[in-house]
């Protein structure tokens, strides 16, 4: 046991050792105001019909089989009638020293050239590991292999395979779309452009909360976002450096 645990240890150096992120094509991130985000829930809707996600219903939710990729948390502060909530979106935050990654015993989790930690479908074998190292909660398990009768199979996304039942899912930042213009600008001999890549998300938030971007381009406006102070990320202290971004609340 105490050999794995040094195994760990050292793949976690790797991951923090300076000049990490050189080796990354890409590194995709999300900034996301919590001062803007009014907890309307679109970036939920969106990411259900843009990543072929099954909706399980009341009793699937209380079966504990909830398969949302993106949710919105709530926090209730003072009391009546002095009440304010706020609310904060949380997906998988794309770590650079992932748990995930170190726990998967087939390696089905790990972080491509863009810089995020991806899964590979056709690999995973459901053990639960990586959903168990994930303090963010952000991996769902497919417990069926969910049929959309038709007409509602016509809405399902043909840039997304529809999985089967037996693997662990989670966000991947619309993966679909960064590679569908990656693709394009690698066909035009030309550079990614700041913005030409959104994520269903981004670009359902009716507020502007969400922000998806390159981290390795400076000028990039994820990148000054990032740079604010009132920038955080969940969990710092755990060290798993997210790749998601969070701006403070504006106080009055």
């Amino acid at each position: 046991m105490s050999g794995v645990i040094d195994k760990i240890k050292e793949r976690l150096k790797d991951f923090r050792r300076p000049g990490y992120y050189k080796e990354f094509d890409h590194h995709y991130a999300i900034v996301i105001d919590v001062d803007r985000c009014n907890g309307c829930e679109a970036c939920v809707v969106s990411c259900y019909a843009e990543n072929n996600l099954p909706v399980v219903g009341e009793q699937g939710c209380e079966d504990n089989r909830v398969f949302n990729w993106l949710r919105i948390e709530r926090y209730i502060e003072g009391e009546y009638p002095d009440v304010k909530v706020k609310f904060i979106p949380v997906m998988c935050q794309q770590c650079d020293a992932a748990p995930c990654e170190i726990g998967c015993p087939v390696y089905a989790t790990y972080h491509n050239q863009d810089g995020l930690n991806v899964q590979v479908y056709n690999r995973c074998v459901g053990t639960f590991t990586c959903a168990t190292y994930c303090p963010y909660d952000v991996r769902r398990f497919n417990w069926f292999s969910y049929k959309w009768d038709k007409p509602l199979d016509e809405q399902l996304n043909p840039d997304v395979t529809v999985r089967e039942m037996g693997v662990m899912e989670k966000c991947t930042f619309c993966i679909q779309r960064i590679r569908g213009v990656n693709d394009k600008a690698k066909d035009g001999k030309r550079k990614v452009k700041d913005g030409e890549i959104q994520t269903a998300c981004a670009q359902s938030c009716p507020t502007g909360a969400i922000t998806f971007g390159d981290l390795m381009d400076p000028e990039s406006k994820v990148s000054k976002l990032a740079a604010s102070k009132r920038g955080y990320k969940l969990f710092e202290n755990l060290e798993t450096k997210p790749s998601v971004i969070y701006l403070k609340r504006v106080m009055d």
